[in-house]
C-alpha cells in the first residue's frame, strides 16, 4: 500500500467517525419533536464534536508514532 493510499484511507476513516458522530445527536432529537432549527443546532454541535474527537485521536495517535512515552505519575 502506497503513502497515497493510506493517507486517503485515513481521510475516509475520519470523514465517516466524524459524520457518524455528527449526525447522532440530531437522532437523539427527533425523539422530541424539535423544530428544523433545533435539529441543525445539534447537527452543528455534533459536527463539532465529531472534529473535536477526531482531532485529539489524531493528536494521541501521534504520540505513539513518535514513541514518547507519558511522565511518571500521569493518568
Amino acid at each position: 500500500m502506497s503513502e497515497a493510499e493510506r493517507d486517503a484511507g485515513n481521510r475516509k476513516v475520519k470523514a465517516g467517525f466524524v459524520l457518524l458522530v455528527a449526525v447522532s445527536p440530531p437522532l437523539i432529537a427527533l425523539q422530541w419533536n424539535p423544530t428544523p432549527v433545533e435539529l441543525l443546532v445539534a447537527l452543528g454541535v455534533g459536527l463539532l464534536l465529531g472534529l473535536l474527537v477526531v482531532w485529539y485521536l489524531g493528536r494521541l495517535s501521534a504520540e505513539f508514532r513518535e514513541g514518547r512515552r507519558r511522565p511518571p505519575g500521569r493518568g
